[in-house]
């Protein structure tokens, strides 16, 4: 049975990205989207649009603008030759999933951690989390590297591919405009409590669903997995996804929790203040954060992304399917 072309290209992006992961280079299509986000904030700032109402118009102006770059070129391509068209899709669709990025970024935490070098562990965590890093142990390292796994397992390759699935590029596409934005000027701080709302909001909303199938797919990977437990991840992450103010971060890291069996967030610190202290697992759980806790979460989100993909594939066959 042949397959559609739709999922040709799910293939071609998933095989890119465990073959060469997310490239680093200055014409990268979401370092592009966020050089336009920078300027587009200048430019309505210089306005005097640095409220509710320039927020919204930044979220829409910029996804306007990176969607009609791509249909242009697209369909330039498109006149060519088919295959063309198909390329920039692949090109596309495998930019904007960082599954191998993600694994690797852990990969060198856990290496650091085990090689006690404890500076090196902080650096490479702080490329990882958004939080502060020069007072951090092993431990904690180890912690926030398991929480970065599973939050961005959501953001970094489930939500992208969830929207594919549906919309094609275009949906990929958009969901990583207001993801970028978000994480761009999402922030809670005088500056962008007002400016940031909408793309916060919106990011919020994009991740409602994906984060819940995250938790679904992190529960069923931890059932397979031969030494974590599929019950507890499924049970924590109901009874403790609230424990964190985002509202869908908290499904995924909950979800790790009850995996491993440990104890996770706990206090957190950025720039020099306590912003949240609460733990994510029941009190008997031990407090997470070794080498074998890192691996763990990385080859959960393996088999959770690999689970994923198959369900895609068999979706991307539906003909009532937008893009099937």
């Amino acid at each position: 049975m042949s397959l559609p072309p739709e999922a040709y290209l799910l293939l071609g992006i998933l095989v890119l990205d465990v073959m060469f992961g997310d490239p680093v280079y200055a014409l990268h299509p979401v370092r592009l989207i966020g050089q336009s986000c920078e300027k587009l904030e200048n430019l309505l700032r210089s306005l005097k649009l640095s409220g509710y109402l320039g927020g919204i118009m930044l979220t829409l102006l910029l996804v306007a603008w990176v969607v009609s770059v791509w249909t242009a070129v697209y369909y330039v391509l498109q006149s060519f030759h088919g295959i063309l068209g198909f390329l920039w899709q692949l090109y596309l669709g495998w930019s904007l999933i960082a599954g191998k990025d993600l694994y690797d970024h852990a990969r060198r935490v856990w290496i650091s951690i085990e090689q006690k070098d404890l500076e090196e562990c902080r650096m490479r965590t702080g490329m990882m989390v958004g939080r502060d890093t020069t007072s951090m142990d092993y431990s904690a390292s180890g912690r926030a590297a398991v929480e970065s796994l599973s939050e961005n397992l959501n953001d970094g390759v489930i939500a992208p591919l969830f929207y594919f699935i549906l919309f094609g590029i275009p949906g990929m596409l958009i969901y990583k405009v207001v993801n970028t934005l978000d994480s761009m000027v999402g922030y809670k701080n005088p500056k962008y409590r007002e400016f940031g709302w909408a793309s916060a909001k919106l990011d919020d909303f994009l991740n409602w669903i994906p984060a819940r199938l995250t938790w679904l797919l992190l529960s069923v990977a931890a059932l397979i997995h031969p030494r974590c437990s599929g019950t507890s991840a499924f049970k924590v992450g109901w009874d403790y996804h609230d424990g964190v103010a985002s509202p869908n971060a908290g499904w995924c890291e909950a979800t790790a929790a009850g995996a491993l069996q440990v104890r996770l967030c706990g206090p957190i610190w950025r720039e020099g203040e306590l912003a949240s202290e609460h733990w994510l697992g029941p009190a008997h759980y031990r407090q997470g954060g070794t080498v074998q806790d890192i691996r763990q979460t990385a080859e959960l989100t393996l088999i959770a992304t690999a689970l994923f993909a198959s369900a895609g594939l068999v979706l991307l066959q539906n003909p009532f399917l937008p893009v099937g």
